[in-house]
């Protein structure tokens, strides 16, 4: 799984690639410039560049360095270079004044680049020229954003805003260096203005600020470059890409001499029913996710009066009622429970789940709580209980969580990945954080990140399938984190598999499409 980084833990690994590794700044900054030349070359088509001509637009710290290493490359690859300065050269760092240096020798000797020294000095020439790409190399990863749309100053956004121009008015792709410009790496929110790539060319590791916020419109396609700072250079808890290898990982395979108990045995206490309202089909949902995700014995708590309905849809399920006796008899039978899906918010209903929840046979299982059920504990005790979470999953969208938590959505929304990793320690319990991305935060600190899924998932029981996923995997071995992680990565697929139009994709489209997405695993051997 890849590394997703702060701007805070990518400094800490330069510093630490430098001071340890003896790998020092001229050669990350010779590496950098190196492979987004590479890229660039691939966009130029087959490596041939020598009618290209390239726009480089570049600023004073390291990440200008590596634009005037990229244009170095450049031009010894055979191509034409017009490369914008936004500020002054006594404001550059002897590194990049060293490179600088070269170029002016390059703008000497070879006829084919053109240094500008600000933007009204380029203005005439660039806004009058066809560029085959146009490179961003004004901003790195230092930069920080503590309201959105915050303004830059100049030169900074007279930069931005001649990129964003030249990009309009002659339609060359942009490539950001690292990060696009005015684009916090940390948090995803921007300045104004701000970047906006076709495509980012990342040093040594995805940033977090990809994910959130405004990051996702202004990165483009994301391609990451190997600069020589190791991975073991980060610590523990870096955030980590779930993805198709580690999903397959934690589907586990029955056993071909296994018995159905073997493979996984699931409690789910869902659904509700009165003379009002019946929220039964988010009982039906889960569990037939849990069976369709590879469970081998499935048992539903639900009203009585659902079992013929939910009998006609999943056939392979047991039922019970909604006793507290016959769950906690079938939850030391189970290896995983989910409660909440449809359970209900009548004081009756908040009771009964409060009172499961003092259950050692219910809340020393793997317990994934879901919906109502996390309705039920926000704003009580529970969570401060000396119960033992370690292995119980919650999974709110921003709603629930801003509910559980007390903080507003808004707020959840600026930081979600700290605020959902400080939640889990402070509770010591998992949380799976449902959007895109969809977070997920371990009681030991764990912290990954699944972007699969588009808006097909925006639509309503799309919740209650994933909870059955998550306790399908849990029940069949994995830890209740990881089965989180990987039904959030085969959830996002299934969405993805459901049909062609994101938009007509309904639950019950995602429940049949689980199938198809796991097939799409192990088909190629994973």
């Amino acid at each position: 799984m890849q590394p997703v980084v702060t701007a805070a833990q990518m400094a800490a690994a330069d510093k630490a690639a430098i001071e340890q590794l003896g790998i020092g700044n001229v050669r990350l900054m010779e590496l950098a410039g190196m492979r987004t030349a590479d890229v660039v070359r691939e966009l130029a088509g087959n490596g041939k560049l020598a009618a290209c001509l390239f726009l480089v637009v570049c600023g004073k710290g390291n990440n200008g360095g590596d634009g005037f290493v990229l244009a170095r490359h450049l031009l010894n690859a055979g191509a034409a270079a017009d490369l914008v300065l936004l500020h002054p050269r006594s404001a550059l760092s002897e590194v990049n004044l060293e490179g600088l240096r070269t170029l002016d020798a390059y703008a000497r000797d070879t006829g084919r680049l053109r240094l500008f020294g600000s933007v009204p000095e380029a203005l005439p020439f660039v806004m009058e020229t066809g560029y085959h790409a146009i490179i961003d190399a004004v901003l790195g990863t230092g930069l920080r954003i503590s309201t959105p749309r915050q303004p830059l100053p100049p030169p900074l956004g007279e930069g931005i805003e001649l990129l964003a121009s030249v990009r309009k008015r002659c339609g060359a792709p942009l490539v950001a260096i690292d990060v696009p410009s005015g684009l916090d790496a940390s948090s995803g929110m921007a300045a104004e203005p701000a970047v906006t790539a076709d495509l980012t060319v990342t040093m040594a590791f995805l940033k977090t600020g990809f994910f959130f916020n405004e990051g996702p419109a202004l990165t483009g396609d994301i391609r990451t470059a190997e600069i020589s700072v190791p991975g073991f250079l980060l610590p523990d808890e870096t955030c980590r890409l779930a993805d198709r290898a580690y999903a397959a990982e934690q589907f586990v395979l029955r056993n071909p001499s296994g018995a159905k108990h073997l493979s996984g045995k699931v409690l789910v206490i869902a659904g509700s029913h009165s003379r009002h309202s019946s929220m039964l089909g988010a009982a039906l949902l889960s569990v037939k996710a849990a069976i369709k995700t590879g469970a081998g014995y499935v048992c539903a708590a639900i009203p009585e009066s659902g079992a013929a309905a939910l009998h006609a849809f999943a056939p392979e399920a047991v039922v019970i009622g909604q006793n507290i006796d016959a769950i906690r008899e079938k939850a030391e039978w189970a290896d995983a429970v989910l409660m909440g899906c449809g359970l209900g918010r009548d004081p009756v209903n908040v009771a009964f789940i409060r009172d499961l929840l003092r259950e050692p046979a219910i809340t020393g299982k793997k317990l994934v709580l879901d919906a109502d059920a996390l309705y039920a504990i926000s704003g009580k005790a529970i969570l401060q209980e000396e119960t033992d979470l370690s292995e119980t999953l919650l999974t709110p969208h921003f709603g629930e969580f801003s509910r559980l938590s007390g903080i507003p959505a808004a707020a959840v929304g600026a930081d979600p990945l700290t605020i959902a990793s400080d939640f889990a320690g402070r509770h010591r319990v998992n949380l799976l954080l449902k959007g895109h991305p969809t977070i997920l935060a371990g009681a030991d600190g764990s912290l990954m990140i699944n972007d699969t899924g588009t808006e097909a998932l925006s639509t309503a029981g799309s919740g209650d399938v994933l909870a059955g996923m998550v306790v399908a995997l849990a029940a069949k071995g994995a830890p209740v984190f990881d089965a989180g992680a990987a039904a959030a990565w085969f959830h996002g697929r299934a969405g993805d598999l459901a049909d062609e139009v994101s938009s007509l994709v309904s639950a019950d489209g995602i429940l049949n499409a689980i199938p198809s997405a796991v097939h799409e695993i192990f088909e190629r051997g994973e």
